[in-house]
Order: structure tokens, then sequence, then C-alpha cells
């Protein structure tokens, strides 16, 4: 499992299995028993926090990333490897997270 990874997890009910993204740093994955991810969605907004994916990215469809709902899940519920996001795209996502918590932003 690596930072940038998208795949499955499985959530507490009520909720379901579905794809997120993993955003913790791959080097301190091995020594946590629990991950940051950012769910995936195919609600798709037009909204800082969220950075749009495609077909084009791996996934089956047109969905976006939720950066605006980072979770920490166990690491035993991540699941099944869907795909890897490109470089360019994580960069898009650190610029997500950075506005959706506010760093950088004045006061």
């Amino acid at each position: 499992m690596e930072r940038g990874e998208v795949r499955w997890c499985v959530f507490a009910p009520p909720d379901k299995e579905r794809p997120v993204l993993i955003l913790t740093r791959t080097s301190s994955i091995h020594y946590l028993n629990s991950v940051a991810v950012a769910p995936i969605s195919t609600s798709i907004r037009p909204v800082p926090s969220q950075v749009a994916l495609s077909v084009d990215d791996g996934l089956m469809t047109d969905c976006s990333v939720n950066l605006h709902n980072i979770h920490t899940v166990p690491r035993k519920n991540i699941g099944r490897y869907i795909t890897t996001l490109s470089p360019k795209r994580m960069r898009e996502v650190e610029l997500a997270i950075r506005f959706t918590l506010g760093i950088g932003a004045e006061p």
C-alpha cells in the first residue's frame, strides 16, 4: 500500500465499501495501524476541495476525490488495489488539501 493508490475500503455500517485515495506518507504506512484516506464519489462538484478523476486515471467512471472529507481508517479495512494516481494528479490533490485545511491562506 502506498500514498497515491486508490483502493477499496470497508467503512463501518451504515456506510459501504467504497474506493478511497491513500493519503498517508508511504514510508509511514508500515508502522501505523491506521491510514488517512479521502473517499472517492461519483458526485462531482466544481469545488476546490474536490479533484475530478476519470477513466484516464484508471477509474471505472468519472468521479472525484473529496478532500473535504478526509478519514483515518484501520489499515486492515483497506482492500483491493484499483489504480495509482499520476504525480500531476497528486499535485492537484495536495492543492485541494491545502485549500480544505486553509494552509497558506490568510486567517
